[in-house]
């Protein structure tokens, strides 16, 4: 479906997959490389599909002709990450109450995590996020070690109340996730167990990685 027109299609739980990423660490948009006999967006877009009543595909502005059933409709994408997350906004029904945001290039993610994110969000979270502990060694370019105890890598999916991520967004303000905006508008954030194999495609080598996963369930 093309994303001249809203979608009919209504609900409580609404989903964003954002996947206008050029790819340039990976030599090029990784979201339509294949992966295990499908493109990397198609895991994303279907297990979005399962955890919400409509899902909002965000593309590049090439892309936007491309058929994509599974999505409720398709918009084009911006410049930045949360450019393309507010196009994406943009199309959500104002009735919608919980708005879930993925990542296009994270297709390992389970059902599982969508539920645990939006459950948050449903017990008075305004943004719920997954996190996984930081196992490495972090060191400072200029010198010293950054204590990690405390520290998680952020993940998507990340499940929002609609209308503080909305107020979020008001502002045009630019980060490298959601949960940072609303916690600069003051929202309530909080971290759920994330998944160690919920991998984020960014280089090749990743594809290969994400396959053995996948082969390995």
């Amino acid at each position: 479906m093309g994303g001249d027109s809203l979608p009919a299609v209504m609900g409580r739980v609404w989903a964003i997959v954002v996947a206008a990423g050029s790819g340039q660490r990976f030599g090029g948009p990784k979201q339509y490389r294949p992966l295990a006999g499908r493109r990397v967006l198609d895991w994303s877009l279907e297990v979005a599909a399962a955890a919400a009543d409509g899902v909002v595909l965000v593309v590049p502005p090439t892309e936007l002709a491309r058929p994509e059933p599974v999505a409720t409709t398709v918009v084009a994408g911006a410049a930045t990450r949360s450019g393309s997350v507010r196009a994406g906004l943009a199309a959500v029904p104002a009735a919608a109450e919980v708005v879930v945001v993925h990542d296009a290039a994270r297709p390992l993610a389970g059902a599982e995590l969508f539920r645990a994110v939006v459950e948050a969000v449903e017990a008075g979270a305004d943004a719920a996020v997954p996190g996984v502990p930081v196992v490495d060694t972090l060191r400072r370019q200029e010198g010293g070690v950054v204590d990690r105890d405390g520290l998680v890598s952020v993940q998507t999916p990340q499940a929002f109340r609609a209308a503080a991520l909305r107020t979020a967004h008001e502002s045009g303000g630019e980060a490298t996730d959601d949960a940072t905006l609303v916690e600069a508008a003051g929202g309530k954030v909080v971290v759920v167990p994330g998944s160690p194999a919920n991998l984020k495609i960014t280089r090749p080598d990743d594809l290969v990685v994400a396959e053995a996963l996948l082969d390995a369930r």
